[in-house]
């Protein structure tokens, strides 16, 4: 455990490639490691995509400059070369993520505290679960292998109570993870995701609407229908920090999310708690994919607000966020929390048409005596 990072950490670059030069019909720079290892993966119990077997051969037509994207070898991970998805011996489906050597980089630490008892059976433990850390045989990096996660937005939230299910996982996270003395640094939009309860079949990981076996769309249920868990994940921003050492001063890194105050102009040469702004991250999330995106959020504007503020003291802290979201979540009627969520861009068409089946699915919601809140099982 440490104080702090003063730097950003250093992470393998990749070098980029045109769009215009590329050779879909060859691995792209990034993906030739994996093919290179998996041979050994698949000893060790994981069978990559076709695209990263020895061999592996396009199945599309090179004369047909769209066939590319019917086949399923033809998509890869654009722009996160250090994450494939692998099929593991008893079937599940997993992300196998290279981590970095460099020990700035405290990744795997972080991940492998969460993980481990007694904090792992906190019901408020949302960080992504480690269920392997393997070490290739040319000993440069290791691989975190943890369960195949989707976006928390796709598909879309359709009520009030299902966004009201995230705003509670998510708050609830943070603070098992202050409580604990982590500061994440990088709760952002693209780290935070969700497992596949709503899908019964699986889905595909990169083309994440298709089916497993590229035959079609992937079937799945409403986030009412089959509450789901969020998950944290990538902690290689993050830190553990002493208590005894006092409160935490460390310079700001810029993640996913670049708008913190705190983060622009000379702030970013001022050594910050890193916790507010963890806070701020959330605030922001709530704010850019919901408040601004859909109408109706009234409710969640003071705190929000609040969590955004522009100088980090003023902000609550996570157990002022939990503790005020409770008394905002008992104040909302069951009407609102089964409303549909009606996006500010909507044409008045498709309202009509979506409202027709949110109707339907609220009667029936409602006559099955399904909760209003989505809350997964433990």
């Amino acid at each position: 455990m440490q104080q702090g990072r003063s730097a950003q950490p250093t992470v393998p670059s990749i070098p980029l490639v045109p769009y215009k030069e590329t050779n879909f019909r060859e691995l792209l720079p990034g993906e030739e490691w994996w093919r290179d290892n998996q041979a050994w993966l698949e000893e060790r119990g994981y069978t990559l995509r076709p695209r990263y077997r020895v061999g592996w051969q396009p199945s599309w037509d090179p004369d047909d400059p769209f066939d590319r994207l019917r086949r399923e070898d033809g998509w890869y991970s654009r722009g996160r070369f250090s994450i494939v998805d692998a099929t593991r011996s008893n079937g599940t489906y997993v992300f196998l993520k290279k981590i970095p050597p460099e020990p700035e980089v405290k990744e795997l630490e972080v991940i492998q505290y969460v993980n481990s008892e007694p904090l792992a059976s906190d019901p408020r433990n949302h960080s992504v679960s480690l269920l392997e850390v393997l070490e290739p045989p040319d000993g440069s990096e290791k691989i975190s292998v943890t369960p195949l996660l989707r976006p928390f937005d796709d598909p879309r939230f359709e009520t009030f109570g299902e966004a009201v299910a995230f705003f509670d996982q998510i708050f609830e996270c943070l603070q098992f993870l202050h409580e604990h003395h982590v500061a994440h640094r990088d709760c952002t939009v693209n780290n935070i995701m969700m497992d596949g309860s709503m899908y019964p079949d699986s889905f595909h990981p990169i083309v994440v609407d298709r089916r497993r076996d590229w035959k079609g769309k992937a079937k799945h249920y409403t986030r009412t229908q089959r509450p789901l868990r969020y998950y944290f994940i990538d902690f290689g921003l993050s830190d553990i920090f002493k208590p005894e050492d006092g409160p935490p001063l460390v310079q700001p890194v810029r993640g996913g999310d670049k708008s913190a105050p705190e983060h622009s102009g000379d702030n970013y040469y001022v050594l910050h708690d890193p916790f507010p702004t963890d806070v701020y991250y959330l605030g922001n999330l709530i704010r850019e994919n919901f408040v601004q995106k859909y109408y109706g959020f009234e409710f969640i504007l003071p705190l929000m607000t609040d969590m955004v503020a522009q100088d980090p003291s003023k902000r609550p802290n996570i157990e002022q966020v939990v503790s005020r979201f409770r008394d905002i979540r008992g104040a909302l009627s069951s009407w609102k929390l089964r409303s549909r969520m009606r996006r500010r861009k909507e044409i008045w068409p498709l309202t009509i048409y979506l409202s027709v089946g949110a109707w339907c699915r609220r009667l029936g919601y409602i006559v099955t005596r399904t909760p209003a809140i989505p809350v997964p099982r433990k």
